[in-house]
């Protein structure tokens, strides 16, 4: 048996566990993340990737105004509803969606659209849009390094760095 043969492929398996090992390791900068909860008998669910602000310039800069938004990390973010709910005194019937914005200074547009998987808002296509509604941003009640949402009992918010968008949902 030779011996140096056996210590090179052993070198190399033991190369290969530790490469694998520390790739399996690797720590996801935006991790998904939901929020779920109840508004009166409906269940809401929103799935999204959670971004950290890292110190970045967020509003205008890394999402720009004016332009659709995945509102999130990476995949689209999704909301899903078990039944027919009013957004902003629009129906919106159950199902799941994905889930756009488009930011403004003051003012957001809040778009479902019926195709809910998808990478990013690359493939979005606003005649696929089932419903659009526009609120008013305001200033959060703190810092949020990540990008949250919390549903409450009179609709959700979309909270990230120093903004909070609430979406009233009955």
């Amino acid at each position: 048996m030779n011996i140096s043969l056996f210590k090179s492929g052993g070198l190399l398996l033991l190369t290969f566990l530790f490469s694998f090992s520390t790739f399996s390791q690797k720590k996801i900068t935006s991790p998904r993340d939901s929020a779920g909860g109840k508004i009166g008998k409906t269940t809401i669910s929103i799935n999204y990737g959670s971004p950290s602000v890292k110190g970045r310039v967020i509003w205008g800069d890394l999402v720009p105004y004016g332009k659709v938004w995945r509102a999130g990390a990476n995949e689209a973010t999704t909301f899903t509803t078990d039944q027919l709910i009013k957004v902003e005194g629009k129906d919106l019937p159950a199902g799941t969606y994905g889930f756009f914005v488009i930011p403004g200074e003051k003012e957001w547009t809040i778009i479902f659209n019926r195709t809910a998987k998808q990478w990013g808002a690359y493939e979005y296509k606003e005649k696929d849009d089932v419903l659009r509604v526009t609120v008013k941003s305001q200033k959060s009640p703190g810092m949020n390094e990540r990008l949250v949402y919390k549903i409450n009992t009179n609709g959700f918010s979309l909270l990230w760095k120093n903004l909070e968008v609430p979406v009233s949902i009955k």
